[in-house]
């Protein structure tokens, strides 16, 4: 049935299960949108869901939020329980109990107004390995609810929530040895009635507004709400976490023994740290988004006094139509200093075996998975060992994809990669009985995924990794590292501790800073103050000029030869002597310098300018052996002075240059504060006079580590026209 515009704009169509939907959207404004949903979440259930990580043909930016759904359902083992969280649910619920009702994979059921409760039947005979994901199991309710919701006509309606861990065992026979708490839950998914959805393409938000009928009930007009659901802070002081140090590295050694025997290629057994929570989960969750950004962020109220707040970098199944998709990550380096030092570590990670032996047998598993429930020849991997950054790691990723067979669904893909071998390990299945029989606690919803199944029969879901479990006031942050036999057991300790940094990190600074990790905006140091560019015919004097105003500088660019009447109309605080090509012979740089002193104006040389300067001061300029053009170099600074204020003493910075200042012939006025290694005058700066330069580009992206180009920019506009009026004085 095609969809019906009522008169009052609102749309209303029928689902597959007879289910009469009618849509009121609103549009909201753009400009924070999704924060008081987030708010909201501390004392409501609900989640939100975010991408705020972009990687061309994979993640775009979006987030999507619910809060005070009508209907909740839940899992522990083979029990699953329905209830309806206000009188919107109860009529849902109804709408769900008539559609379980005679379910054969349904071994037992009891309902009332406000809850449904079942109990899921053994399988009662075999089932090959092609039809194993159709075998009785918490999915084949999930599988009847999407089908009385189901219709093409709606593209955000669904279930929102979170699938734990244990899920797996329903579908791969692995003993629990570890002890489960009372109140463990497998699932916690929500049916919202209102839905916020904010795309950061188009730049607009809007909400969803949903009522539904059939047989003569209708949720419209009823009241909504739910009830609370409140963090509370712990007294308790937890322990470190449930690995004294150097216990995991003992672990490695003893997966290194199966990895010899041949029962495992790798496995990811992980260790869980623990610290104490006293802000508002949503602190937590807005500060790891700030210094954490990834395509999987979450915020999800579980009720029970439990949060799950999370930044995972990995998709675990996308469902579009019938393509399914996943982006194995195996591989991992820890970020540089600067884009420089990760370019290097990005080098060294793609010449890393061991690292591309990881990702390999990852997406050889990942293919596996894909083949019991796609096409023959349709599973391809379309993107090899490319390169993902976040905040502290940098990961090589696989993008793999498939086309689901006829009859195969969303949760069929699903079920198939349950649990991502990038999670467990290889083979699969004892892999995920080494993690276990030696790890310390069962996993809960680490391992296990987040996001939405949508009633139109598309799935989009996060691993659950990058996580932070707030239980009864107390955070559990869970890390793993793949395992392989060159595996170095110390190494792999340190990097669960590196993966696991970031969210200790949110959970202690929450509420200090929204500020984004370390990013920085410069200082308006020169506000009020009038720069003249000159420019030498250089193709990067506008990023320069961009620098220079970045301070809050008014600035005037004037190509050579500047004429007298720009110097008396502009009246610059500070002359930028522009980088360029050739040499200062080719300009009118004697002449620029020459007036600029004359009127006392302070000058700054960039490349060129460095040599122009050196030259109008009677030094002389060579020739470099090799030119440098667009390479980095870390520089030594011999003195802070006026630029490299603030900065250490090794800088990497951008350079393009054949000639440079003879240091043997450099007039005595001026002091070299940097050089290369191999004694190539960096920077100088006039001893009495307000004059200073660099021979490389400050602008360039190559001097972008730790803002160094910007500070020094900052450096030059906060005191150079200072040091001239002190001369003029």
């Amino acid at each position: 049935m095609a969809i019906e515009t009522l008169a009052d704009g609102a749309e209303r169509y029928v689902t597959e299960g007879g289910v009469s939907v009618t849509r009121r959207r609103e549009y909201v404004d753009y400009a924070g949108a999704i924060e008081p949903y987030a708010q909201k979440l501390d004392t409501r259930r609900g989640a939100v869901f975010s991408s705020n990580y972009e990687y061309p043909g994979r993640y775009t930016r979006w987030d999507t939020a619910i809060v005070d759904p009508p209907l909740m359902v839940t899992s522990a083992g083979r029990d699953l329980w329905i209830e309806a969280l206000n009188p919107r649910g109860e009529v849902l619920l109804a709408f769900v109990a008539e559609v379980l009702d005679g379910d054969p994979d349904i071994a037992e059921q009891s309902a009332s107004d406000r809850r449904i409760d079942l109990r899921i039947a053994e399988p009662s005979r075999a089932f090959t390995e092609e039809e194993r994901s159709r075998m009785p199991t918490v999915f084949s309710v999930l599988r009847r609810i999407v089908s009385l919701f189901r219709s093409g006509d709606d593209s955000d309606l669904g279930l929102y929530g979170a699938f734990g861990y244990d899920l797996a065992f329903q579908f791969d026979p692995v003993k629990e040895s570890l002890a489960r708490p009372a109140d463990r839950r497998d699932i916690v998914l929500y049916l919202p009635d209102e839905i916020l959805m904010v795309d950061h393409h188009s730049v607009r938000a809007y909400v969803e507004r949903y009522s539904f009928e059939k047989g003569g009930r209708t949720t419209e007009g009823l009241e909504g709400g739910g009830p609370d659901a409140p963090f509370a802070s712990s007294e308790r002081i937890p322990s470190r976490g449930d690995h004294k140090p150097g216990e995991y590295a003992e672990l490695v050694k003893r997966a290194k023994e199966k990895f010899m025997r041949g029962d495992l290629f790798e496995v990811v057994p992980g260790q869980t740290f623990f610290e104490r929570c006293e802000t508002e989960p949503s602190a937590v969750s807005r500060k790891l988004k700030s210094i954490n950004p990834s395509p999987y962020s979450f915020f999800i109220n579980l009720g029970q006094n439990e949060f799950l707040i999370g930044a995972s970098p990995e998709m675990f199944v996308r469902v579009t139509g019938r393509r399914v998709e996943t982006c194995p990550i195996s591989g991992t380096i820890k970020r540089g200093s600067d884009a420089i030092s990760d370019s290097e570590q990005i080098i060294k990670l793609l010449n890393s075996k061991k690292d591309e032996s990881e990702l390999t047998m990852c997406s050889d598993v990942d293919r596996n998975d894909k083949s019991r429930v796609c096409e023959p020849g349709s599973v391809r991997v379309i993107g090899r060992r490319q390169i993902e950054m976040y905040s502290r790691l940098i990961h090589t990723v696989d993008h793999i994809e498939g086309r689901l067979r006829e009859g195969m669904d969303a949760f069929d893909a699903f079920l198939s990669h349950a649990w991502a071998v990038t999670v467990t390990g290889a083979p699969k299945l004892w892999a995920m009985r080494f993690i276990e029989q030696n790890e310390r606690s069962p996993r809960a919803w680490y391992g296990g995924a987040i996001g939405m199944i949508h009633f139109n029969g598309d799935m989009n879901t996060g691993l659950t990794l990058r996580t932070i479990r707030l239980k009864d006031g107390v955070a559990e942050v869970r890390a793993g590292a793949t395992l392989l036999y060159d595996s170095n057991p110390e190494e792999e300790e340190a990097e669960t501790e590196l993966k696991a940094s970031a969210m200790l990190s949110a959970i202690r600074e929450a509420g200090t800073s929204n500020a984004v990790g370390p990013e920085r905006e410069p200082a308006k140091v020169g506000a009020g103050l009038k720069v003249l560019l000159v420019d030498h015919e250089d193709s990067f004097v506008h990023t320069l000029a961009n620098y220079f105003r970045q301070t809050g500088a008014e600035v005037t660019t004037v190509r050579t030869p500047v004429p007298e009447e720009i110097f008396d109309r502009v009246s610059p605080d500070l002359v930028v002597l522009s980088p360029g090509p050739g040499n200062p012979a080719d300009f009118d740089c004697k002449n620029t310098i020459q007036a600029a002193r004359q009127r006392g104006f302070p000058i700054f040389g960039v490349c060129l300018g460095l040599q122009a300067l050196a030259e109008a001061y009677g030094g002389t300029l060579r020739t470099l052996h090799m030119p440098v053009h667009g390479k980095p170099s870390r520089i030594r600074v011999a003195k802070p002075g006026i630029i490299f204020s603030g900065l250490p003493q090794e800088v990497t910075v951008g350079r393009y240059h054949s000639i440079f200042a003879d240091p043997v012939r450099l007039p005595r006025e001026f002091e070299v504060t940097a050089e290369t290694e191999d004694g190539v005058v960096m920077a100088f700066e006039h001893r009495s006079e307000p004059v200073a330069a660099v021979q490389f580009h400050p602008e360039s992206i190559m001097s972008l580590g730790g803002q160094a180009g910007m500070r020094m920019i900052e450096n030059i506009v906060a005191h150079l026209p200072r040091r001239a009026a002190v001369k003029a004085a």
